[in-house]
């Protein structure tokens, strides 16, 4: 996958400071560190339905989704 956006920080995604700690807080530090994760994995870390769903929207509108799916 080369996606333009996978090296980027996680803050490039422009997600609610909240999210943003609990995933740092988790070692989740790039987008590639975040597409490679799945929703259940999310779930454990603590993040909530709501807070997913918004994660898996900002993904999209860069082409990519959860669990290393890409679209085109």
């Amino acid at each position: 996958m080369n996606n333009r956006y996978l090296d980027n920080n996680i803050e490039s995604l422009n997600l609610n400071a909240n999210i943003i700690k609990v995933l740092k807080d988790n070692a989740i530090l790039k987008v590639k560190d975040l597409w490679i994760k799945n929703r259940s994995f999310l779930k454990e870390i603590g993040l909530t339905d709501s807070q997913i769903k918004t994660i898996i929207i900002k993904l999209e509108l860069i082409g990519l989704d959860l669990n290393k799916k890409k679209n085109k």
